[in-house]
């Protein structure tokens, strides 16, 4: 497939949006559902993820090495080369082209017969979906003038959580019904022909026309010049770590948040599926669009309500999570789980606002790129795996102060209950059952805290923000 440059504006913006409106938010759901595709196929590993753990017997730190680190690793390293392209070349074939390969290799981790051919698969996946969101946000940036990005944005990372609402819904039955196989093989299809179609219904508008006239243009910007822009923006910088902080601690939990309702409530995959991740996935899409929504609402008076309103809801959303995790109840789990998802997810729309808020249209595909490197790697790539690590040590203690601790090992214990009784007996199983829950419920509770140095960092951007911004929200 050829790409061909997009048509540069000639040094000057529009200062309004390309295309008629319904054409341009109809581009916005498409961009949505392609983001939505995703996250199906990122978070669907995690729908599934005791059911994996099971059949390949793996230890909390192999899969949280598989669902996290695996896939970020790649996806990071192919974000910054892709971010180039789509600075030069036809953001929208590279949208289109990149859907069908994360499509057609979520489609084979369903045919994976080891844990090596399955961690492969989602590397293929990793590397997919690093060509989606920096050409896809560089595209609304072109869609949409400065006032109304981020709720554009917002919208566009309702594919986050609307993703994950999908990939519960459908993901979970399936593996009931069926295995964990179909579920890969049923969401993963799909998208192969969407991406197809993508090539069809979205037009390449010329860059920088939504921007305001006047808004300083660099043209066609090296790598080397584009960091060089970057390291002037302490905004950018702190958006970064805020990001990655929150992630790390985010993806962790979404990653064993299956695991954990199944180890310590006695739920099914579906039952998991249906009644916690789902309504968990609506409010984490109110959390997000009503953020994004309220920013656009009071940024005129409030310039920098991009950053505080994240930063207060990080810092609420930690303790509210802890005392989720702590409940002996389902109900109340739940309950506090809804209300803290409400919370966490409002940053979602500011991390993108902000840093393409604060760089030149040339810089903006590499920028998100840079920022979706550091998110991944420190976020998404050691956030599952820190929870796995964790996990594993403390059921490790738990079997080391049982009656049983000559006998049992955390590897011992990694299989599904029927096999262990069948392999140790009744009594040596529910040890092994209790300190695996006990374990993962203690993990999670103690890295949710993490969230509320996000939120901090969030607040001390308010400081620095106004100063960075190139293109201003009011």
């Amino acid at each position: 497939m050829t790409l061909r440059a997009s048509t540069p504006v000639g040094g000057f913006g529009r200062g309004q949006g390309f295309g008629t409106p319904a054409y341009r938010h109809f581009v916005l759901v498409t961009l949505t559902l392609v983001y939505t595709l995703n996250f199906i196929d990122r978070v669907l590993i995690g729908v599934v993820a005791q059911p994996i753990i099971e059949e390949f017997r793996l230890q909390d730190w192999q899969f949280g090495l598989l669902s996290g680190f695996g896939f970020a690793l790649m996806y990071t390293l192919a974000g910054i080369p892709l971010a180039r392209l789509s600075e030069r070349y036809n953001r929208v074939r590279i949208i289109a082209a990149s859907v069908v390969v994360w499509s057609a290799m979520t489609a084979l981790c369903g045919l994976a017969g080891s844990f090596a051919a399955l961690l492969i698969f989602r590397i293929g996946v990793g590397i997919g979906e690093a060509g989606c969101t920096p050409p896809a946000n560089s595209l609304i940036a072109d869609y949409f003038p400065p006032r109304s990005r981020a709720r554009a944005l917002a919208t566009y990372t309702l594919g986050i959580t609307i993703g994950g609402v999908l990939a519960n819904a459908f993901g979970g039955p399936l593996a009931e019904m069926f295995s964990w196989r179909e579920a890969f093989l049923v969401l993963g299809v799909p998208g192969i022909l969407i991406g197809i179609a993508v090539l069809f219904i979205v037009r390449e508008p010329p860059r920088g026309y939504a921007d305001p006239p006047g808004t300083p243009v660099l043209e066609d910007l090296g790598f080397r010049a584009s960091l060089a822009e970057l390291a002037a923006k302490r905004s950018y910088w702190l958006n970064a770590i805020a990001a990655s902080t929150v992630s790390f601690a985010g993806y962790g939990m979404l990653n064993f948040q299956a695991a954990f309702f199944q180890r310590s409530h006695d739920l099914s995959v579906a039952e998991v599926a249906t009644q916690v991740a789902v309504p968990l996935g609506l409010t984490a899409s109110l959390g997000a669009f009503g953020a994004g929504y309220l920013t656009e609402r009071i940024s005129a008076r409030y310039p920098n309500a991009v950053a505080w309103i994240p930063g207060y809801g990080l810092l609420l959303a930690a303790p509210i999570y802890f005392l989720a995790f702590s409940a002996e109840s389902l109900g109340s789990a739940v309950a506090f789980m809804l209300l803290g998802s409400i919370l966490h997810y409002s940053f979602l729309g500011a991390q993108y606002t902000i840093c393409q808020g604060v760089v030149s249209m040339r810089s903006r595909a590499t920028a998100v790129a840079l920022l979706l490197f550091i998110i991944n790697l420190l976020g998404y790539g050691l956030g599952p795996l820190a929870v796995g690590l964790l996990s594993d040590w403390l059921m490790s203690a738990e079997l080391a102060s049982s009656p049983f601790s000559a006998e049992l090992s955390v590897e011992a214990c990694k299989a599904s209950e029927s096999a262990l009784i069948v392999a140790m007996g009744q009594l040596k199983a529910q040890v092994c059952l209790s300190a695996s829950a006990s374990g993962l419920r203690q993990s999670l509770s103690w890295v949710v805290f993490v969230m509320a140095i996000a939120g901090a960092l969030y607040l001390y951007i308010a400081r620095h923000l106004q100063r960075d911004l190139l293109a201003k929200m009011n």
